[in-house]
């Protein structure tokens, strides 16, 4: 039986949970055989159908989860984060996942988990070397507030700086991301659930730690 099967809306967040998923010894979980599956209807689709998309693997795969962006959804102005996680949730349960289920909404998206403290930051942007920093410069072009902890448009933040450094957005950046940049170092609250729901489906106390 497969650990757990998930759900992504497109390749890059599939690369960001590959590289998450890798870092085992920082997650505190064992080794998990997964499998990954982007929707084709990316976001709106992950949470319209995400839970039917999955029955396939309802007697294959011990745990689901189903990971989407909260912007772009279709239903980012009329419910927030965690009521679409609730409502995920339980047709997931319904669908036959009750007990081994979980969804985690990033708001407002994936880019949202690039932007933290780590020098690694800088280095998978392109930005190594470069002056002013990357923090300081994107303050200096108004996509980052100077008493803020993260920009306002983490995507629009990104994509400014790679496109200044010379780099192209690929899904290379959010593997390198995710098998880099220290995960306690994340204050985003849709990370620290993914984490902590790792932890409880695969953690020490499973009895299978390797």
């Amino acid at each position: 039986m497969t650990d757990l099967v998930v759900l992504v809306p497109d390749r890059n967040m599939e690369y960001a949970v590959r590289g998450i998923l890798a870092r085992r010894q920082s997650l505190g979980i064992r080794d998990v055989a997964v499998e990954l599956h982007s929707h084709p209807a990316h976001d709106p689709g992950c949470f319209t159908n995400g839970p039917e998309f999955l029955l396939f693997a309802v007697k294959k795969a011990a745990h689901a989860l189903v990971l989407f962006d909260h912007h772009g959804s279709g239903q980012d102005h009329t419910l927030d984060r965690s009521a679409m996680e609730a409502d995920v949730e339980q047709r997931l349960a319904a669908a036959g996942w009750e007990g081994r289920c979980a969804a985690v909404v990033i708001a407002p998206e994936l880019e949202n988990w690039v932007w933290s403290a780590s020098p690694h930051v800088d280095t998978a942007l392109g930005w190594a070397g470069r002056t002013p920093p990357l923090r300081t410069w994107l303050q200096e072009q108004g996509h980052w507030a100077e008493n803020d902890p993260k920009p306002a448009d983490p995507k629009e933040a990104m994509l400014a700086a790679i496109r200044v450094a010379g780099k192209s957005r690929t899904s290379r950046i959010y593997a390198d991301l995710a098998g880099t940049v220290g995960f306690n170092q994340c204050t985003d609250e849709a990370f620290s659930k993914l984490r902590c729901v790792l932890r409880e489906w695969f953690g020490e106390h499973d009895g299978r730690h390797a």
